[in-house]
């Protein structure tokens, strides 16, 4: 019974790692250790755009779905940048459409991106760390050809969209001392006898900005536009901290009928989109590690989603991709006019913050399989560091406050192995008397336990109990923001990313080994030899994870260790 137990274990400290790196590769946007990711319900092909930049192939109103209506123009035409700033957010807009070509957020700067093999040649050959100066993180760019778009179609001609120039009208750039908001009011000549008028509505210490559309009929002819909102960029992949390679990047729908649904890019070029098309609510996101940018309008109506790939002409990179949705406004008649309301979003994936923009906003923050234990634990993380101040101590306290809620159950495993490990000479002597009689040598062994009060898979079930919420930290720590750049003591400047000395990782391999010292002995040499080297084994892995998650495990050995030694003096065990 003392094998099955220890076999139990490391069936349970394998596999845990197993599904860790698993999810880590999933999360990280590459292929999963075990098969292909599932496959999901090809939709028809998606309606080819109307333009270069990405322009939805609309609907008319009553007409069949998919239906494109005229292709709006792209002709080159000059603009302008416009950098508006507030105390959260830096933004260029193009008055080229009036699209959206930069968001800088000052608040967050990137973090330098070291590996064990710079670190390594910098120890051997000594260089000096090269100078690491941090920028701001930047959301929409030019690089990845990501930009924040509006504009409308409908009827049998063109209207202003993303290709039209806009005038800017004069006023602040920059949102003053005293100021609650600064407004950039763009508008176009006529199109199609239509004229568009986009305002963006920034807000002191807000990383969403208010876009109303005011449309304006200065034709003859009644129309009846659609407004389209898309968010735009290509297949890269964005790093996601130091101690990761890239993260999941891709566009996120979410609706009444289908809920939070997230798209590869490799599903898209296949023509893998399953997602609702039609609902009364909902919005869409560019998705990324931390930060993410949303299409917001939270009144119900009815909306078209899409998501789509777009064809490499009109200098649109190939390998760019659009989600987006479409809304069918009432016939205007000629000089008659009116106004949609949206919300862009693009800033970080801060939970509580996400949650009152929009219903569902917050699923764009990742946690992978275990969501239904990783909400719960970053809801208690962040009620404790509301008291503490500190995020490392935070894990330091969650750790004591899962001890002392399992205490029971803990002392009575380690005092079933304390007794196991004071009935080990019994045990093997047993064993060596009775080695040619196996069934025997069972009916003894169960005897001495029954005799002893010991369970001999006791000490299992804590490690049960442990793991998912050890699996559960890892998500928390690889997907919140709150925790990106969060220091804890001494050289531990970001509890993200690896512990650039290995520290914690040794420190933890230690006090493994020390677990192993104070647990009863294998009966089989090669077995207990495997119980002094999986430690070392499971400590290598240990460098790469979040020093976070290490101080986690660290903290819960040596408190393990505390307890296991009380019990061990208690009942004489040495």
């Amino acid at each position: 019974m003392t094998d099955i137990r220890r076999t139990v274990l490391w069936v349970v400290f394998t596999m845990s790692l197993v599904l860790l790196w698993d999810g880590w590769q999933r999360h990280n946007g590459r292929a999963p250790l075990f098969g292909p990711a599932p496959a999901t319900q090809a939709s028809a092909p998606p309606a080819t755009p109307a333009s270069g930049g990405g322009v939805p192939a609309a609907t008319v109103a009553g007409a069949a779905t998919g239906q494109a209506l005229a292709t709006a123009a792209a002709a080159a035409a000059p603009s302008e940048k416009i950098t508006i700033r507030t105390d959260v957010l830096t933004v260029t807009v193009d008055t080229l459409g009036g699209d959206i070509v930069r968001a800088e957020l000052p608040k967050y700067l990137t973090s330098p991106d070291p590996t064990v093999t710079d670190q390594l040649l910098q120890m051997v050959h000594l260089q000096k760390k090269p100078e690491f100066t941090p920028e701001p993180v930047v959301l929409f760019n030019a690089a990845q050809h990501y930009r924040a778009q509006t504009g409308l179609v409908g009827g049998s001609g063109a209207l202003p969209n993303h290709n039209t120039p806009m005038t800017a009208v004069a006023g602040e750039r920059e949102l003053k001392a005293g100021q609650d908001q600064v407004q950039l009011r763009l508008e176009s000549a006529e199109v199609g006898g239509v004229k568009l008028i986009k305002t963006y509505t920034f807000k002191r210490g807000a990383y969403t900005v208010g876009v109303t559309h005011e449309i304006v009929n200065a034709g003859t002819v009644p129309v009846t536009p659609q407004v389209y909102l898309q968010l735009v960029r290509d297949g890269s992949h964005v790093t996601g901290g130091a101690a990761f390679t890239p993260s999941f990047t891709g566009p996120a729908v979410y609706n009444d009928k289908s809920k939070f649904h997230t798209l590869k890019f490799e599903d898209i070029d296949k023509g893998k989109v399953d997602i609702e098309k039609q609902a009364n609510d909902g919005w869409v996101s560019m998705v990324q590690h931390y930060f993410a940018s949303a299409w917001l309008v939270n009144e119900p109506g009815n909306r078209e989603f899409f998501v789509r790939k777009l064809p490499g002409q009109l200098g649109v990179r190939a390998d760019t991709y659009a989600t987006g949705m479409v809304f069918t406004l009432p016939v205007l008649a000629p000089g008659a006019s009116t106004t949609q309301n949206a919300t862009l979003f693009a800033g970080p994936q801060e939970e509580n913050n996400l949650s009152k923009l929009a219903p569902g906003l917050e699923r764009v923050k990742d946690y992978g399989v275990l969501t239904i234990l990783a909400e719960p634990l970053f809801w208690l993380l962040d009620k404790l560091h509301g008291f503490i101040g500190n995020w490392g101590w935070t894990i330091v306290a969650l750790v004591l406050l899962l001890k002392i809620a399992l205490y029971s159950l803990n002392a009575s495993a380690y005092k079933s192995m304390a007794k196991m490990k004071a009935v080990a000479p019994r045990i093997n002597d047993m064993k060596e008397r009775l080695k040619d009689k196996p069934q025997e040598m069972q009916q003894e062994m169960m005897k001495i336990y029954r005799e002893e009060k010991i369970n001999p898979i006791g000490g299992c079930l804590p490690i049960f109990l442990q793991m998912p919420i050890f699996m559960a930290l890892y998500w928390v720590l690889l997907s919140t923001v709150e925790m990106r750049q969060a220091p804890w003591m001494l050289w531990i400047t970001d509890l993200s990313v690896r512990d650039p000395y290995f520290i914690l990782p040794l420190l933890m391999m230690a006090s493994s080994l020390f677990q192993v010292w104070l647990n009863p002995p294998a009966a089989d040499p090669m077995q207990q030899k495997m119980m002094w080297i999986m430690p070392v084994a499971f400590g290598v892995m240990f460098f790469v994870f979040p020093a976070g998650l290490v101080l986690y495990w660290l903290t819960n050995n040596i408190l393990s260790i505390a307890q296991q030694w009380m019990i061990n003096k208690r009942l004489g065990v040495n």
